[in-house]
């Protein structure tokens, strides 16, 4: 397939998007858009939805690899920072690739959530293996920090299934109903809570003590996003009807 069949997918996949409500400004105005390129290349290489989505695994969890096991520096920084944003963006562009093909599948919806839900979990464990393998670099000496990769962990999962569970839950909006017009205040606000925003930390692996201090004001983020999110989940649906 040549240059032609990735312009046809780009301008199709320009009209087949999801509502931006809800979606921080990083993954509106960075990683859908770059999603959408990288979906476009994929369907004019013949690859399937489910194909993109382990080509991110792929990138994701080699960039955990390397927080995990690497000495922390800067360049180790870049690198993971690298994978875990191409990794993120091929996330986003397994869903698009499913809907320029029409649509997709109950099976690739799981594996996509799964890949979502393990890497998640993984990257923190990654952080807390690196804050006790490299307690000088990151001026974790006192085991009271690492809770704080523990602790993240806890929010960033509940507030995955929580989003995911509620999503399932809530009743449909009925057909023709218009799409609610994306709020930018709240675009902005959850850029704290963004992975795409979450993956620039580790850009400051090599200033250990910066990477802790960022890390948790995130982490803080994430704990207090997390009760505001799960009042207003348990909210809607107790407003739902039966």
């Amino acid at each position: 397939m040549g240059t032609g069949t990735i312009g046809t997918a780009l301008t199709e996949l320009s009209s087949a998007q999801k509502s931006a409500k809800g979606v921080s400004l990083y993954s509106r105005f960075v990683n859908r858009p770059v999603g959408r390129f990288l979906a476009a290349g994929s369907y004019a290489a013949g690859l399937t939805p489910n194909q993109v989505t382990l080509v991110s695994a792929v990138f994701s969890f080699a960039a955990v690899a390397g927080a995990t096991l690497g000495t922390p520096s800067w360049t180790l920084g870049l690198l993971v920072w690298l994978g875990l944003a191409v990794g993120f963006a091929f996330d986003s562009a397994d869903g698009q690739l499913a809907r320029l093909r029409g649509g997709g599948s109950p099976a690739g919806e799981w594996l996509d959530h799964v890949v979502d839900c393990a890497k998640i979990t993984a990257l923190h464990i990654a952080v807390l293996i690196a804050f006790y393998r490299h307690p000088g670099h990151f001026g974790t000496d006192a085991d009271g920090w690492l809770l704080v990769p523990l602790g993240f962990q806890l929010a960033a999962v509940l507030t995955f299934f929580g989003g995911i569970l509620t999503e399932k839950l809530k009743p449909r909006p009925a057909a023709g109903t218009p799409a609610a017009q994306p709020s930018t205040l709240r675009a902005v606000a959850l850029l704290p809570v963004d992975h795409g925003v979450f993956c620039l930390v580790f850009l400051l692996i090599g200033g250990g003590t910066a990477f802790r201090w960022t890390y948790t004001a995130l982490g803080a983020a994430s704990a207090l996003f997390l009760v505001a999110f799960l009042a207003k989940w348990f909210r809607e649906l107790s407003a739902a009807p039966r």
